[in-house]
C-alpha cells in the first residue's frame, strides 16, 4: 500500500523550493480570501473555490451533509438549470468537478484563460443562489446512497478504514465518514441542506484560488465583479473537539468477503495545524518516508523481500489535518503467514526506529525523493492550486509549500527517533483487522451515475 500523505505531500511542498513563485494574496471587502499564482507556460487557468467546512464540522445525525450538499450544488440556481453549469464548462473544452474531505469542500474548473470570467460568474452565482427542491433532492440522495454502497460497503478495505476511524476517535468528529453513515443519509431533510448551505457557504468562509496564465490584478477585478456583489454572513466556527488522550491499545476485527487478511495500525499524532512543536511534524514525515518511500524503503525491503512476511505493506502520515493526524502502518500477510506475524514484524520495525538512529544515507534518500516528486508536480497547475487551497482551508499559510522541504532538511536522526518514541507507543495504538468470512462470490454493487462527473 503506497502512502497517501507523507511522500506525496513532501513532493507537493517542494514545488516552490526549486522555482520560487510569488503568491498574490488579498481579500475582498466581503471577506473572501483570494490567492493567485501566475504560471504562463500554457494558456489555461485553474479556478477553485474552497469552503471551510467538511465532515469534521458535522454534528451527530448529519454526517455526510457536506458531501450531500456538494452533489446538490450541481442541481441549478435561479439562473442556471440543473446540470447547465457542467454543460457550459464542457462547451468551453474545460473540466470541472468538486470534492469533499474531513476539512473542506472545494469546486474547481480547468479552462482556457478566455473563459475565466464566465466560470467565475457561474461559481459566484451558486455560492449565493442555489436552488434546492425535493424534485432534485430525492434522486440525488439515491445517488449518494448508491455511492456509499459502491465505494464503502462493497469494498472491505474501505469499510475497515471507516471502522478504524470510528474506533481510533471517540470524541473527535474525525470519526465521521466523509460520505456519512447510511442511516444519516436516509434521514436528511431538504431543510437540513438549506440550513447547512446558509451556515457555511458565505464569501467570508471561502477562498478563491486561481493558478495559470493570468495577471493577479485582472483576477481580483473579476472577483470583485462576481463574488464581491454578495455580502458577508455570520459564520460561527465549530467548538474545539480534539480527541482525548488515548490510554490503552484498541482493537477491532471486521469479517468480510476477502481472500486474505488485511491489517491497519494507527497512532494519534499532531499535525502542522495543531502541533506545539512544528519540527515534530517534519520529523514524522521523514519517519513515514523511511518506512515507505520506494522499493528501497525499510518495510518493502525487509518485510516483503527479505523476511517475506508481507505481500504488500505501507506507511502514511497525515500531516495537515485540522484536528490532528494519524501515523498509519498497514499491509497484508504473505501466503503462509498470518496477520499476527505481520503485526509483530511491523511493530519490530517501529521498535528498531525507537532504539537506533536512522543513517544519513536514509535521510538523504527521503530528501532526494521529495525533489524527484517535485519534477512531476511542477508540471500541473491543478496540483499547485490544490496545495494552496488545502493549506489555507485548514488554517495554514498559503506559502506553506515553499518552506516544507527546507524544514525537512533541518530534521535530524535524533528527532526522528524522538517522535518514534513519543508517538508510536502501544498505548496510543489502534489495530483494525480484516479477516475472511468464508464467502467467495458476492455480487458487486453497480457504480452510481454521477451525471458525467467523476467522483
Amino acid at each position: 500500500m503506497k502512502r497517501l500523505f507523507a511522500l506525496v505531500f513532501v513532493g507537493w511542498h517542494s514545488l516552490a523550493l526549486a522555482t520560487p513563485a510569488t503568491l498574490y494574496e488579498t481579500r475582498l471587502e466581503n471577506g473572501m480570501q483570494i490567492i493567485v499564482k501566475q504560471d504562463t507556460r500554457a494558456p489555461i487557468v485553474v479556478h477553485q473555490v474552497w469552503y471551510r467546512v467538511g465532515a469534521n464540522y458535522e454534528p451527530s445525525g448529519l454526517t455526510g451533509i457536506s458531501h450531500m450538499l456538494e452533489h446538490m450544488m450541481f442541481k441549478g440556481t435561479e439562473q442556471l438549470a440543473p446540470g447547465e453549469f457542467s454543460r457550459r464548462v464542457s462547451t468551453f473544452g474545460g473540466q470541472e468537478n468538486a470534492f469533499t474531505s474531513s476539512d473542506y469542500t472545494a469546486y474547481y474548473q480547468v479552462v482556457g484563460k478566455s473563459h475565466l470570467a464566465e466560470v467565475m460568474r457561474m461559481e459566484a452565482d451558486r455560492m449565493a443562489n442555489l436552488r434546492l427542491s425535493e424534485q432534485t433532492f430525492e434522486p440525488e440522495r439515491n445517488v449518494v446512497k448508491q455511492e456509499r454502497l459502491w465505494s464503502i460497503e462493497d469494498r472491505p478495505g474501505a469499510r475497515l478504514y471507516e471502522q478504524f476511524n470510528a474506533t481510533a476517535y471517540l470524541n473527535s468528529p474525525e470519526r465521521n465518514p466523509v460520505i456519512g453513515w447510511m442511516t444519516d443519509i436516509e434521514h436528511y431533510r431538504l431543510e437540513d441542506l438549506a440550513d447547512w448551505y446558509q451556515q457555511w457557504y458565505a464569501p467570508n468562509n471561502a477562498t478563491l484560488v486561481v493558478v495559470g496564465d493570468v495577471k493577479p490584478k485582472d483576477v481580483v477585478a473579476l472577483a470583485q465583479q462576481t463574488y464581491g456583489q454578495y455580502p458577508p454572513r455570520t459564520v460561527n466556527p465549530p467548538k474545539p473537539q480534539f480527541e482525548m488522550t488515548q490510554q490503552g491499545e484498541r482493537r477491532i476485527e471486521l469479517k468480510d468477503v476477502t481472500p486474505i487478511p488485511s491489517l491497519l495500525m494507527g497512532f494519534h499524532t499532531p499535525s502542522l495545524v495543531n502541533a506545539t512543536d512544528k519540527q515534530e511534524v517534519y520529523a514524522l514525515a521523514v519517519l513515514a518516508s523511511i518506512l515507505d518511500g520506494d522499493d528501497s524503503a525499510r518495510l518493502n525491503q525487509r518485510l516483503v523481500r527479505n523476511a517475506q512476511v508481507a505481500s504488500q505493506v505501507g506507511a502514511s502520515y497525515s500531516a495537515f489535518g485540522r484536528l490532528g493526524g494519524q501515523f498509519i502502518v498497514s499491509g497484508q500477510p504473505a501466503q503462509g503467514k498470518t496477520a499476527a506475524q505481520l503485526e509483530a514484524a511491523l511493530l519490530a520495525q517501529i521498535e528498531q526506529l525507537q532504539q537506533q538512529l536512522i543513517s544519513d544515507d536514509e535521510l538523504q534518500r527521503v530528501l532526494a525523493q521529495a525533489e524527484a516528486q517535485h519534477v512531476y508536480q511542477q508540471d500541473s497547475v491543478q496540483a499547485q492550486a490544490n496545495m494552496i487551497g488545502m493549506m489555507v482551508s485548514v488554517g495554514l499559510a498559503a506559502d506553506t509549500a515553499q518552506t516544507w522541504v527546507a524544514h525537512l532538511r533541518q530534521v535530524t536522526p535524533q528527532q526522528v527517533q524522538a517522535v518514534a518514541q513519543k508517538y508510536l507507543r502501544r498505548d496510543n495504538l489502534t489495530v483494525a483487522l480484516l479477516s475472511p468470512n468464508g464467502e467467495t462470490n458476492r455480487k458487486p454493487v453497480a457504480k452510481p451515475n454521477f451525471s458525467g462527473r467523476t467522483h
